[in-house]
């Protein structure tokens, strides 16, 4: 695919069709590196657990982290603390 590159400012920069930021799960941030002479734009990898702890603190803090099948617990569950 042979795009423009355009005037942005003081900089220059390509349009990116939609389709193709879809096809790359690219949303408002990406990584962008050069290797041996190519641009390389790739979606930035999170970790998956980002926020967990935030996120059970706020659960545990509204009373809502009770077990969803107990029934199907784990000997000594009752003595983790959360």
């Amino acid at each position: 695919m042979q795009v423009a590159i355009r005037k942005m400012g003081n900089s220059q920069g390509v349009l990116i069709p939609k389709p193709v930021l879809l096809q790359l799960g690219l949303g408002d941030t990406a990584d962008m590196q050069v290797k041996d002479g190519v641009i390389e734009i790739r979606p930035i990898k999170q970790n998956p657990r980002e926020g967990w702890a935030q996120d059970s603190q706020r659960l545990a803090a509204c009373g809502d982290d009770a077990p969803q099948w107990p029934e199907f617990g784990n000997e000594g569950d009752g003595l983790w603390v959360w």
